[in-house]
């Protein structure tokens, strides 16, 4: 089975929003055998991956960086959206952080990495704005030697 991961920014400008589903629709169709979905479920470009890979049938796998992530989404719509598709996963890992936090944002991204065929990076090319942000977790994938694909609209810019 090959598993594909996803790391990518949370604040998803609007213009790039059809761009970034197609881009990781195709990126998901790529496959002759059997493909499951690795991926924390943060609001953007995570939830936006898991929405996909669920419509296409494919399996989903969530790791929640902390306990109390929960309290981590700033809208009730994004946290009620987390629950729904957390609940459609068909495995659920859970670190042993004890609370949210850059370095345990940090450990999911790396777990991501270290067990995906493919990472997909909704990535605008910019510095992490905190530490275990995208572009953090695509160096460590680099330096590791995982396949990372790049996804971003041109011309896009983060808010």
């Amino acid at each position: 089975m090959i598993l594909v991961g996803i790391t990518g920014h949370q604040d998803i400008p609007a213009d790039a929003e059809p761009y970034l589903r197609r881009e990781i629709e195709n990126a998901l169709s790529d496959y002759d055998e059997p493909v499951a979905a690795l991926t924390s479920l943060a609001v953007g470009a995570d939830q936006m991956f898991a929405q996909i890979a669920l419509a296409r049938g494919i399996p989903l796998r969530v790791v929640t960086p902390s306990h109390g992530y929960d309290g981590t989404f700033p809208q009730p719509q994004d946290l009620a959206r987390y629950r729904q598709l957390k609940a459609q996963a068909v495995e659920c890992v859970q670190l042993d952080h004890a609370q949210p936090s850059e370095e345990a944002f940090h450990a999911a991204g790396v777990y991501i990495a270290d067990r995906v065929n493919l990472l997909l990076a909704v990535w605008d090319g910019a510095p992490a704005r905190g530490f275990g942000g995208t572009a953090d977790i695509v160096r460590y994938a680099r330096g590791r030697g995982t396949p990372v694909l790049v996804i971003w609209k041109e011309g896009s810019v983060r808010g």
